[in-house]
């Protein structure tokens, strides 16, 4: 008996001391993320790596919620690139299927439209966690004021939080299947980005909450046009070489259905892009927003000619009229 005690007040003490462990370890992996690992890759312009990494640790990161408190901040920027991957992947489903189409390939194009729309669906998953993790850091914008942020740092990711809600409504539209997103997150997006400066967040805040009102009928102000704003927005974001204004101008054109604004809206931002340097502090920022437009530019050309946009030709299109070229007349020669 007295062997059996012993050994249980050993192995309870094993267990005390690894839960310690645990929960320091997860309290240094929780601070070193949110102060060195994503501010390490807002400055970095490589998507794809910021894809892999955000679908790799995500489910070790997030498991320290098990020994220590709920990882809610670090949660907001871990679903919205992940989710990004998946939209991402719901963007190649649907080239392969507007491929298809073009070449009259009905059966490869239907099966191309299905898997889009089960990306679409992952996505939408990925985003509402996001979005709920938000919630429950910051307070569910819709029943609570706005919060007192840190730092920077906490700023930026209550915005990327409010930008998960708003991908996660529309990827289930896109999906036209409901995983939980609620109808009105929209609305509680848009009134939420007041809490956010605008100027020093590049106009985002703005251009987040005029695409609200181009996109949700009765959400917009009397008095209030959201295409000036997105206008205004998008030349701030220009200035500060951080462009998601173009990216909510051309989001809030296409549901119009005005391809002319979305074409000028692209070459916009390729000629900004030959102008004005990308932020050093937010690089990855601009260079997603910066593919969101290659991918609707992709899909404007595969519709039309059954291709993607031409390597150098990003800011052209199919239509463009060409100059005149000068011909020598050989007649002369003879």
């Amino acid at each position: 008996m007295v062997a059996a005690l012993t050994a249980g007040l050993l192995l309870s003490g094993c267990g005390a001391v690894n839960n310690m462990i645990y929960k320091t370890t997860g309290d240094v992996m929780k601070g070193f993320s949110r102060n060195h690992t994503v501010p390490y890759l807002m400055e970095s312009d490589d998507l794809a790596m910021g894809c892999a990494m955000s679908e790799a640790t995500a489910p070790l990161l997030m498991s320290f919620g098990r020994v220590t408190s709920e990882p809610d901040q670090l949660a907001v920027m871990l679903y919205l690139s992940s989710g990004s991957c998946a939209e991402e992947q719901a963007r190649e489903h649907e080239l392969a299927g507007l491929a298809a189409m073009y070449a009259m390939d009905a059966t490869a194009a239907e099966d191309a439209f299905i898997r889009q729309k089960r990306a679409h669906t992952l996505a939408a998953r990925r985003y509402l966690k996001g979005w709920q993790h938000h919630n429950s850091h910051y307070g569910n914008p819709d029943e609570s004021e706005c919060p007192d942020f840190d730092d920077d740092m906490d700023e930026f990711m209550y915005m990327a939080g409010l930008l998960s809600g708003l991908q996660a409504l529309n990827a289930q539209i896109q999906a036209t299947s409901s995983v939980g997103v609620p109808f009105n997150t929209g609305s509680v997006v848009g009134r939420a980005t007041q809490c956010l400066d605008n100027k020093k967040w590049w106009g985002a805040p703005m251009g987040l909450r005029a695409t609200v009102w181009a996109m949700i009928p009765g959400t917009q102000p009397q008095g209030e046009d959201a295409f000036e704003r997105l206008a205004i927005a998008a030349e701030q974001g220009e200035e500060a070489g951080v462009r998601l204004g173009h990216v909510f101008q051309a989001i809030a054109a296409m549901n119009k259905n005005d391809e002319a604004l979305v074409k000028s809206v692209i070459r916009d931002h390729a000629e900004s892009l030959e102008a004005n340097p990308a932020s050093e502090e937010w690089r990855f920022v601009d260079a997603m927003a910066t593919n969101m437009l290659v991918a609707i530019s992709d899909r404007l050309w595969v519709e039309n000619t059954g291709h993607r946009t031409p390597i150098g030709q990003f800011g052209a299109f199919w239509d463009d009229q060409r100059e005149p070229v000068e011909t020598m007349d050989l007649d002369d020669l003879l």
